[in-house]
């Protein structure tokens, strides 16, 4: 008689998910998750269309400009952290489905914007679910992708931000500056969230660690064993389910830790610092390099051609970090990442030829882009469940400060002592990132607990 696969030790729960090849089930959630991911990314790359389209027809000053931008990233830091918090108290997939809800209505409803006033008020709101929203998908994927390929299925995740960007950049050119109203009608688009939210509350399942923490077991049988049935897996018997008692022993969550608990906080001040270095170095970078390319005299069919080739170096620099995350680690994968953007950084600021700035501006796209799908691997992993959310939301949240800053950093230094001065100091961020990752535990292969 042929023996069960399950026959041998009994596993918990936890301790299935992560035997699990990856299965169709699977690969549905991270679509799922990802659809959800790029229009975060087409939602933020449409502003800087709208922003444009704006100065024109409302005749916005700089500041006024800029206020538009900045308040989102307000709303995205306090957002990451409500996210982050709500997440380990109502579930993760019911807060996916609230911050895709709120920002998808509240960038709809920006489009119906009469003033300043009224559009800067519901970008703080699209800020608030966009920045909820990354945090809690990184964790509720990293919560059921099997560990040996864990770090890479959230990379393949953030991998999507790239297309929602090549998305924006399809819609500002071919609506945005369409017609007047264009920029009303790209953010109609952005709404789609809202009806997308629908899909994934009733279709995506909760955390099944979440729903262990929370003694909920049948709810979390039932989610294991219809990832089992997808996979193709025998699923244990039901005394054997029953015998397992949930979470296997040495991986239970430690109820009511802090994240600035004895046992953590080091790993919480080393991913906050990595947040905010690459948060400062890449809205620093990115956010100007068509205006700054402008400035070194391209004209702006020169400037957004090159921007749009940079910006796909950034799928190359995720397929890479993705293969790397499983074979050397996260440490290295992302410190690594965090060097290379360094050097790509200072070389940019240097280059003044046309096929210099384009090598180099891909370079720094893909080193930063990498870094970026390295780091949203890493931050769920280095917390328990019952604070899971809550830690990486709170990163997220810290790091979103620099990226307030970012923006109004880099002109200052540019005008005091020139574009290499300014992609020098952030040359030296992503190098002070690189150096807080290698203070972060490895868990490359380890059960989360």
């Amino acid at each position: 008689m042929t023996t069960p696969v399950h026959a041998g030790p009994v596993r918990s729960r936890t301790e299935r998910l992560d035997a699990l090849p990856l299965s169709p089930r699977h690969r549905r959630m991270l679509g799922a998750s990802g659809i959800g991911w790029a229009l975060d990314a087409m939602d933020v790359g449409l502003v800087s269309f709208v922003i444009a389209a704006l100065a024109v027809h409302w005749d916005l000053t700089a500041g006024e400009r800029s206020l538009i931008a900045s308040v989102g990233f307000a709303g995205m830091a306090i957002g990451a952290v409500l996210g982050g918090l709500l997440a380990d108290r109502i579930g993760r997939r019911q807060v996916f489905a609230l911050t895709l809800l709120v920002y998808g209505l509240a960038t709809g409803a920006s489009a119906l914007s009469t003033g300043l006033v009224m559009l800067v008020a519901l970008r703080f709101v699209v800020g608030l679910g966009l920045g909820a929203e990354l945090p809690v998908a990184s964790t509720l994927m990293s919560e059921f992708a099997p560990k040996r390929i864990r770090g890479r299925v959230i990379v393949w995740l953030e991998a999507f931000w790239a297309l929602g960007w090549i998305l924006a950049a399809l819609i500002g050119t071919l609506v945005v500056a369409g017609s007047d109203a264009g920029w009303r009608w790209a953010l109609l688009i952005g709404a789609v969230p809202a009806v997308y939210a629908l899909v994934i509350r009733w279709r995506m399942p909760e955390s099944v660690r979440y729903l262990e923490a929370r003694g909920r077991h049948a709810e979390a049988e039932a989610t294991v064993r219809a990832l089992e049935e997808s996979a193709g897996v025998p699923a244990p018997t039901a005394a054997e389910s029953a015998a397992a008692g949930g979470t296997a022993a040495g991986t239970a969550s430690r109820g009511g830790e802090s994240i600035w608990s004895a046992a953590l906080r080091g790993r919480t001040a080393a991913l906050w610092i990595v947040w905010f270095c690459v948060n400062l170095a890449y809205y620093g970078a990115f956010i100007w390099i068509p205006t700054l390319l402008v400035d070194r005299g391209f004209d702006l069919i020169r400037s957004f051609t090159f921007t749009l080739i940079i910006t796909l170096a950034q799928l190359p620099g995720y397929a890479v970090s993705s293969w790397l995350i499983e074979v050397i680690g996260r440490r290295w994968t992302l410190g690594t990442f965090l060097v290379g953007s360094a050097g790509s950084a200072i070389a940019f600021g240097l280059a003044d030829a046309p096929g210099t700035i384009i090598l180099t501006g891909c370079l720094l796209s893909f080193f930063n882009l990498g870094a970026w799908g390295a780091l949203y691997a890493i931050s769920p992993e280095v917390y328990p469940t019952t604070v899971r959310g809550t830690g990486s939301g709170a990163a997220a949240g810290f790091g979103r400060l620099a990226s307030i800053i970012a923006p109004i950093m880099v002109p200052l230094v540019v005008a005091a002592s020139g574009v290499a001065a300014a992609f020098a100091v952030i040359a030296a961020a992503f190098a002070i990132g690189a150096a807080a990752a290698f203070a972060l535990p490895e868990q490359r292969g380890r059960a989360l607990v």
